[in-house]
């Protein structure tokens, strides 16, 4: 099959979302199809440049988009989808492509829309909780466990607050915009032939939080992760003395880092803690790992490679994310390493941990922290859940496992019938972009 992937990101530098992006693609042209990755550069000059990973052509779609907040969204957003559609309807004509398949948040209306123009086949896959939140995290809040039960009006408000800071006044006259955006992402979505949910929390949510979606066919396909790929990239020598804890990923109040220095402080852990990565938060941490005179050490922001040995040599990984995480590629990650793992019980991450079987699982920071005690304790469970773990991982989430079941729904899909085309607008009563 020939096949567009569009996505918001792809390798060399990316997120987890871009390199599960690149591992669904190398997988499928392992298995013989033939892809071409549009990828959306919002703020660089307009036009088409072409450029090159892994062999792959990754075709770039610069736009402008204003460095102004919720100005910048609009571009990147209703600006954006008018002008990638009618790029990517483009391709669709001229280019003989059997399946589009969109990655991300901006590049899935655009996609959906010139596919079902073009009757091309079209999946999206949903990595967070974009088609029901407009910060697509469900938070509402700065701090606390409760996550913001939909998205009206009054929820708006206060999710403003914190984002907006003390100009938030200032932003409220934008919610009816924000909404309708909202509404116009669900609606479009349900135009999807196939939508790839990647956990059951996430498919979950889409079902309760999205009603139009009732009628679009959901599946549950994992992130996938090159096993044999990570673990070679992992054998190398340990970047400090064992035994060490640690965390690796932002440093942002969703990630539940606030909540760090508390755990290993409860949990009285006599192990060096190692924060890799870095974000709005760490100035605060660090404060607070000074005051707590315990050993917690900071790396600031590291590559691939060295997160992949960091995380390979830890003796136990911490997990204290508030957010509803859709699949953690760090838990992931650690899994297929066999690190032990000690983790809040959020959103997806229990699609990875079966709790005292593959990891242990918490539903409080001060239940985290007994956890992190029982693991630190206890050198037996710690290589149980590990060794469970890495075979968990690699029945499930290895790149030739979660690509060959994605190829199943494209066969499924390309031998349907194509439904009538019929445009977001029609579907919505006429009703135009936000």
């Amino acid at each position: 099959m020939r096949i567009l992937i569009p996505t918001d990101a792809f390798p060399p530098v990316c997120g987890g979302s871009g390199w599960s992006t690149y591992e669904l693609a190398r997988g499928l042209r392992a298995h013989g199809h033939d892809v071409l990755v549009l990828r959306p550069r919002p703020g660089q000059p307009a036009g088409i440049r072409d450029a090159e990973y892994d062999g792959f052509t990754v075709r770039e779609f610069g736009a402008r988009a204003p460095d102004v907040p919720f100005v910048r969204n609009y571009f990147k957003s209703e600006r954006l989808t008018r002008s990638l559609s009618r790029y990517i309807g483009e391709l669709l004509r001229g280019g003989g492509f059997d399946l589009v398949h969109a990655q991300h948040v901006m590049t899935a209306l655009p996609a959906i829309e010139a596919a079902r123009a073009a009757r091309v086949p079209v999946v999206c896959t949903v990595r967070d909780y974009w088609p029901v939140c407009y910060w697509s995290d469900l938070i509402h809040t700065r701090s606390g466990l409760l996550l913001c039960p939909e998205c009206t009006a009054a929820n708006m408000t206060r999710c403003v607050r914190p984002r907006a800071g003390v100009a938030w006044p200032l932003a409220l006259p934008l919610i009816p915009y924000m909404r309708a955006n909202l509404a116009r992402k669900q609606a479009t979505l349900a135009d999807a032939d196939a939508v790839i949910a990647v956990s059951h929390r996430i498919a979950d949510d889409l079902r309760a939080r999205a009603p139009g979606l009732a009628a679009t066919r959901i599946e549950v396909i994992p992130n996938p992760v090159n096993v044999s790929a990570l673990r070679s990239r992992a054998a190398s020598p340990a970047p400090l003395a064992r035994p060490y804890a640690l965390y690796l990923g932002k440093l942002a109040p969703n990630k539940g880092t606030a909540y760090l220095i508390d755990v290993v402080t409860k949990a009285d852990l006599d192990w060096p803690l190692v924060i890799a990565g870095d974000g709005p938060d760490r100035i605060a941490l660090e404060r607070e790992a000074a005051a707590s005179r315990r050993d917690v050490r900071f790396t600031g922001w590291i590559d691939r490679d060295a997160a992949a040995s960091w995380l390979a040599h830890a003796d136990m990984l911490i997990f204290p994310s508030r957010g509803p995480e859709s699949l953690s590629r760090v838990l992931i990650e650690a899994s297929v390493l066999g690190v032990p793992i000690a983790a809040m019980d959020t959103g997806g991450t229990r699609d990875i941990i079966e709790p005292d079987i593959t990891g242990l699982l918490s539903p409080t920071p001060d239940a985290l922290a007994a956890d992190v005690k029982r693991l630190r304790a206890d050198p037996a469970l710690r290589s149980r859940l590990a060794a469970a773990a890495r075979r968990f991982a690699e029945e499930h989430f290895d790149a030739a496992v979660v690509v060959s079941r994605v190829e199943r729904l494209y066969r499924d899909l390309a031998a349907a019938p194509r439904r009538a085309d019929l445009s977001t607008g029609a579907r919505r009563g006429g009703q135009g972009r936000a």
